[in-house]
């Protein structure tokens, strides 16, 4: 069996009216095209998915890198609206619940050591302003002789504690003005890393 083909020249001298193919050659001819096309498609096609690939991690960086930017933003707006609330606990509030708390921390740190110790003299030291406060409270909840006595040189949020020969100090001063400190360094930390960001 053989394949015609037309021929669609107009000059009759420059080939014969048919061309007879082989039908194998033919065969492997369409084969091999078909081939040639698929390829050339498979190829198309990965290359585009690859461009498609890129440009959607693209995307999703730009994403990603607008709401890291939009949090650190959000984030730095409450920190300054929270900013003179904090310091105003740490500077006024803090200090009152220190001076307020005093005499109850005083006689939960007692009570344990008067329960080991025994009879054991016990001296406190205070500020004047809080002397009454603390007497009260530790006559009304601890056995052992207890001297307090009054001493200016001691904030108000302090308290020198002696018991036989051990000594310690109850010191809110102190603590309240590390978390002060803390919170205003935090604030002043936080203040350059808006500006250098």
């Amino acid at each position: 069996m053989s394949v015609l083909l037309e021929i669609f020249e107009t000059d009759a001298r420059a080939a014969p009216d048919q061309i007879i193919l082989d039908p194998i050659a033919f065969e492997r001819e369409r084969v091999s095209t078909f081939d040639k096309g698929y390829r050339a498609g498979w190829e198309e096609a990965q290359t585009t998915l690859a461009a498609d690939a890129e440009r959607s991690k693209a995307d999703l960086a730009q994403h990603l890198q607008t709401l890291s930017f939009t949090y650190h933003e959000a984030q730095a707006h409450v920190l300054t609206a929270l900013q003179p609330l904090l310091c105003h606990l740490v500077g006024q509030v803090l200090p009152q619940i220190a001076r307020e708390t005093l005499a109850p921390i005083v006689v939960e740190t007692l009570i344990p050591l008067a329960d080991r110790l025994g009879q054991v003299a016990l001296m406190l030291r205070v500020h004047p302003s809080t002397l009454s406060t603390v007497q009260t409270l530790l006559e009304a909840r601890i056995s052992l002789p207890l001297t307090i006595l009054p001493d200016a040189t001691l904030g108000k949020g302090q308290v020198h504690l002696q018991l036989g020969p051990a000594e310690g100090e109850v010191n809110l001063d102190q603590t309240t003005t590390d978390i002060a400190t803390a919170v205003h360094g935090f604030f002043d930390l936080h203040g350059k890393d808006v500006l250098y960001g």
